[in-house]
C-alpha cells in the first residue's frame, strides 16, 4: 500500500503514555458542573486532568479542596494541575508538605517552590529550596543545574561558581560546565568563563547550547570571525535554525546577543532536564518543568514549540494552540511553530484556515514554511501548486534532499505524471537507500503496476523487516505476493495487514482480492462490503462496488478500473 506523503517534518513531538496530559482522539466538550461535594469534584478534576485540560482541572480540585470531606489526595491533584496549567505561584502555594503529604508530591514541591521563588528575586529562598535534602530523584537533576543561578541571585558568588554535581550524572556535569562559563563570564572572570564554554563547545557534536552559548560569548568579547567559524563547523552535517540565525547576525556584524540574566540563564539549564525527561518518556514531568522553565523566561520560544507538541499529541488541541501562537515573529522557532499550528487546523478539517497559516509563515521565503506549504497543497489535492513550490525548493537547496524529490514525487503521481514521479523517487532512493517509507513507495507503485516484481518484493520486503508493525507496509508485501501468485502468502499477509490498519480500505479491498482467488468467496464479499462502509476514495469505491456486482469478482468489471 502506498500511503500518500503529506509531510515530511512531522509536525508533532510523537508522544505516548502521557500520564495526567493525553487526552482522547477528538477535543473533549466542556465539562458539566460537578456534583456538590469534594469527591464528585474530586471526579471531575480527575477527568479533565486524564484529559489534559488542566487548566478546568485546577479549578475542580480548587473547589474540592474547600469541601467537606478533602483530603491529602485532592491536595496533591490541585497542585500538579496547577503546575501543569502553568500556574507556578498557585502551585507553589499549594506545594505539599508535612509527614501525609507523598514523597514523590514533597520533591516535586520543593522544585516548584525553589523555580517560584527565583521568579520573584528570591534567591535565598530559592537556595535553601534547591539544596534541601527533600529534592531527590528524578529532580536532583533539575535542581543541582538551577542552584548556581539561584546563589548568584542570592550574591553568593563562590556558590554561584561552585560547579554542580550529581554523583554519575554526565548531564549536569556537561550542562552544568556551560552554566558555569555563563556565571564567569558575569563575573567578569573571563579566562575561567571561556575554558568552560570552549570544552562544552568541543568535540564532534556539541549541543546545540554549547554552541550558542560560547558563540554569544566570543561576540560579546569582540571575536566575531571565531564566533562565525564556530557555527560553520557547527552546522556543517545537519541544520539547527538557531545556529544559523547566530551565523548571519555575527558573518553580518550585528549586535552581539546580551548575555543571560539570572533567570534567562536559570530558565536554559532546565532544557537539558526537560528533554531529558521527554526522550524516557516521562511527558508529565517534562511539561511540569517546561512550565517552571517558561515562568522563569516566558521568552523561551523552544519551550513553548514543545508544550504545544506535548499537547498536541495528547489531544488537547486548544492549549496546543495557544504555545504554537507564542513565538515570536523573527524568532528561530517561528516558523516551525507557524507549521505546527497550520497542521492542527488541517488536522481539525479546517483546511482554509490550515492553508492561510502556512501561505503567510511562506511569504517570508523560508524554505521550511515553504516546504510546510507545499506539503498542505498536497494534502488538500492541489498538486499541480505544490509540485511548482518543490520544483522551486529543488532548485534553490544548497545540496540534494531526498524529502524534496520524494514529496514532488507524490504530487506528480497524483496527477498522473508517472514517468517523472518514478524518476524521483529513484533520486531520493539513491540518496536515502535504507528510508522505508522510500523502498516502500517505489516498491508499491511498481507492484501495483505489475512491474519489476522481483525487485519490488525485496524492496518492500526490507520496508517491513524496519517497520513491522506498519500495515501500510505489510500491505504491501502482500500485495507483492498477490501480484506474483502466491495467493496463499498474500491471504497471510494481508490479514496481517488488516489487523494493523483494520480501518482502511485499501488494505480490506486487497484482502478481499486474495480471499476470492483461494477460494473463500463469502469472505471476500464481506471485505468488499466493508470498503464501502470506511470512506474509500472514488477510485476505491468504484472498483469495490463492480466486484461485488459481478460474479466473476477481481476478474471482472473491476480489472478494468483498475488498470490492469
Amino acid at each position: 500500500m502506498r500511503r500518500s506523503l503529506l509531510l515530511f517534518v512531522s509536525p508533532l513531538v510523537l508522544l505516548g503514555g502521557c500520564a495526567g496530559v493525553a487526552r482522547g482522539p477528538q477535543q473533549a466538550e466542556a465539562a458539566p458542573p460537578p456534583a456538590e461535594s469534594a469527591y464528585g469534584m474530586f471526579l471531575a478534576g480527575q477527568g479533565a486532568l486524564n484529559d489534559g485540560r488542566s487548566q478546568e482541572a485546577a479549578r475542580f480540585f480548587d473547589a474540592a479542596r474547600g469541601q467537606p470531606g478533602a483530603d491529602q489526595v485532592i491536595s496533591e491533584k490541585a497542585f500538579t494541575a496547577a503546575l501543569l496549567a502553568g500556574d507556578i505561584p498557585r502551585a507553589a502555594t499549594l506545594a505539599p508538605t508535612g509527614d501525609e503529604a507523598s514523597e514523590a508530591a514533597k520533591r516535586l514541591g520543593a522544585l516548584v517552590r525553589g523555580v517560584e521563588a527565583m521568579a520573584e528575586d528570591q534567591g535565598k529562598v530559592a537556595v535553601a529550596e534547591l539544596t534541601s535534602e527533600s529534592i531527590a530523584f528524578p529532580h536532583k537533576s533539575a535542581a543541582a543545574l538551577l542552584a548556581p543561578w539561584a546563589a548568584a541571585q542570592a550574591g553568593d558568588l563562590e556558590g554561584s561558581l561552585a560547579r554542580p554535581q550529581v554523583r554519575g550524572d554526565k548531564l549536569v556535569d556537561y550542562f552544568g560546565g556551560i552554566g558555569r562559563g555563563l556565571l564567569f563570564e558575569r563575573a567578569k572572570r573571563y579566562d575561567e568563563a571561556e575554558t568552560d564554554l570552549k570544552a562544552a563547545a568541543a568535540g564532534e557534536t556539541p549541543s546545540e547550547i554549547a554552541v550558542l552559548a560560547y558563540g554569544g560569548f566570543l561576540e560579546r568579547r569582540g571575536r566575531r570571525l571565531e564566533a562565525v567559524a564556530l557555527y560553520t563547523a557547527a552546522l556543517g552535517d545537519g541544520q539547527s535554525e538557531a545556529v544559523a540565525v547566530a551565523k548571519a547576525r555575527a558573518a553580518a556584524g550585528k549586535a552581539a546577543p546580551a548575555a543571560p540574566t539570572l533567570r534567562e540563564g536559570a530558565a536554559q539549564a532546565m532544557l537539558a532536564p526537560t528533554v531529558t525527561m521527554i526522550a524516557a518518556k516521562q511527558h508529565q514531568i517534562a511539561l511540569a518543568y517546561l512550565r517552571l522553565l517558561l515562568r522563569l523566561d516566558p521568552k523561551r520560544d523552544e519551550a513553548w514549540v514543545m508544550v504545544g507538541d506535548i499537547m498536541q499529541a495528547g489531544g488537547d488541541t486548544d492549549s496546543a494552540r495557544q504555545a504554537y501562537a507564542r513565538p515570536r515573529p523573527g524568532s528561530p522557532e517561528y516558523i516551525d511553530a507557524q507549521g505546527k499550528l497550520a497542521w492542527t487546523y488541517e488536522q481539525a478539517d479546517d483546511h482554509v484556515t490550515a492553508l492561510r497559516i502556512a501561505q503567510a509563515a511562506a511569504s517570508s521565503g523560508a524554505a521550511d514554511a515553504r516546504l510546510t506549504l507545499a506539503d498542505l497543497l498536497r494534502a488538500n489535492e492541489r498538486y499541480a501548486e505544490s509540485v511548482t513550490l518543490m520544483d522551486e525548493l529543488i532548485k534553490e537547496a544548497p545540496a540534494p534532499d531526498w524529502r524534496l524529490y520524494f514529496g514532488r514525487a507524490v504530487s506528480l503521481e497524483k496527477l498522473g505524471r508517472w514517468s517523472e514521479a518514478e524518476t524521483d523517487l529513484q533520486a531520493a532512493l539513491k540518496l536515502r537507500p535504507e528510508e522505508p517509507e522510500l523502498l516502500n513507495y517505489l516498491g508499491y507503485s511498481w507492484i501495483d503496476r505489475g512491474v519489476r516484481l522481483p525487485e519490488a518484493l525485496a524492496m518492500v520486503e526490507k520496508a517491513v523487516a524496519a517497520n513491522p508493525r506498519s500495515g501500510a507496509m505489510v500491505d504491501s508485501l502482500g500485495w507483492a505476493y498477490f501480484r506474483l501468485g502466491d495467493y496463499k502468502q498474500a491471504v497471510e499477509k494481508l490479514e496481517q495487514a488488516v489487523e494493523l490498519e483494520a480501518g482502511d480500505p485499501e488494505v480490506n479491498d486487497h484482502l478481499g482480492d486474495a480471499y476470492w482467488k483461494v477460494g473463500r468467496r463469502d469472505e471476500a464479499l464481506f471485505q468488499w462490503r466493508r470498503v464501502l462502509t470506511l470512506k474509500p476514495d472514488d477510485k476505491i469505491r468504484l472498483r469495490a462496488q463492480a466486484k461485488l456486482a459481478s460474479p466473476l469478482g477481481p476478474e471482472g468489471p473491476s480489472a478494468l478500473l483498475a488498470g490492469d
